[in-house]
């Protein structure tokens, strides 16, 4: 697991936590619903990072003979759960707690305390932001900002950057719900931004969800590592035909590449042993990331028969 995951996740951690003692404070103070829901919601993130530093600490436990492929997978595991308690706990609590507001007449009362506290959690929030945005931009290089949250197989660190990005759209909602019941003295605004509050956690959760998934049962490696694989079994003199190459990721660092390829006719097992071992050892160099390389020589038309696939020629 890259450091720069840790250092986006341990500036959000104590972010976080000084916002939620302070966001819970002012709540009790001024009995605003929505800065109820800000505290709410820095709370759930404060333990969504402590739970993504144990998955982290969990992910990079050795091998052994009940996982032979290590524990990388832990991670994709304990983001999906950081999801599922973003929309639990931050984004359902939001909502009921300004459902609940609606027909309130309660007022709010200090709002120059709320103000203050949104202030300095907005200062917090973005800084924490631009840590957590500098090292995923490092991770992502050219890719577009989409693109590297589809390719990526660390979910850590954007994880975080998701979570940062909906504490800060949180924080000026909560801000603009305040400043519309100064001017109206209306309280249903401080309702609606709670319940806009929830709604945006929400959906930052179900993303969140949907890329957890994908890594958890299981993505190939990117395009540029498989198209790397197949150029070099491609230039590779000794092999007729490439049958197949699928590969895994295990875990952020951790590749498996199975191949299944046809060997010219006239080498002896002794020459195709050597060209086994050879391909392996080129293809780890290739990406650190690639542990486990499996090939299999296997003749085109049987490979294509076991799979349904129409046999050329």
């Amino acid at each position: 697991m890259s450091g720069s995951s840790k250092k986006a996740i341990y500036a959000a951690l104590v972010g976080n936590s000084l916002i939620a003692v302070t966001k819970f404070g002012a709540a009790a103070y001024t009995g605003s619903s929505a800065m109820l829901s800000e505290g709410i919601h820095s709370l759930v993130d404060t333990g969504n990072q402590v739970l993504l530093l144990f998955g982290i600490k969990q992910s990079i436990k050795p091998p052994s003979p009940e996982f032979p492929f290590g524990h990388g997978k832990e991670i994709y595991f304990w983001c999906f759960i950081v999801a599922m308690l973003i929309f639990a706990l931050g984004g359902t609590a939001s909502i009921y707690q300004g459902v609940q507001h609606l027909d309130s007449d309660t007022p709010v009362t200090n709002i120059l305390i709320n103000y203050v506290v949104l202030g300095f959690a907005l200062v917090f929030e973005m800084g924490a932001l631009y840590v957590a945005g500098k090292e995923f931009n490092k991770s992502r290089g050219k890719q577009g900002f989409l693109q590297a949250v589809r390719d990526g197989k660390d979910p850590t660190l954007f994880v975080v950057v998701f979570e940062d990005t909906a504490a800060t759209l949180g924080l000026l909602i909560a801000l603009l719900g305040l400043v519309a019941y100064q001017i109206t003295g209306n309280s249903i605004f401080d309702a609606l931004a709670s319940i806009a509050i929830g709604v945006v956690l929400i959906l930052t959760a179900f993303w969140l969800a949907i890329e957890s998934k994908n890594l958890l049962i299981g993505e190939s490696a990117s395009l540029s590592v498989r198209n790397d694989i197949e150029a070099l079994l491609e230039q590779d003199g000794r092999i007729d035909v490439t049958n197949e190459v699928a590969t895994l990721h295990m875990g952020p660092d951790f590749i498996v590449v199975t191949i299944s390829a046809d060997f010219g006719s006239i080498l002896s097992s002794d020459q195709v042993e050597d060209a086994v071992s050879e391909l392996n050892a080129a293809i780890r160099q290739q990406d650190p990331r690639i542990k486990r390389v499996y090939i299999e020589a296997e003749k085109y038309d049987r490979h294509a028969l076991e799979r349904n696939e129409p046999v050329d020629g």
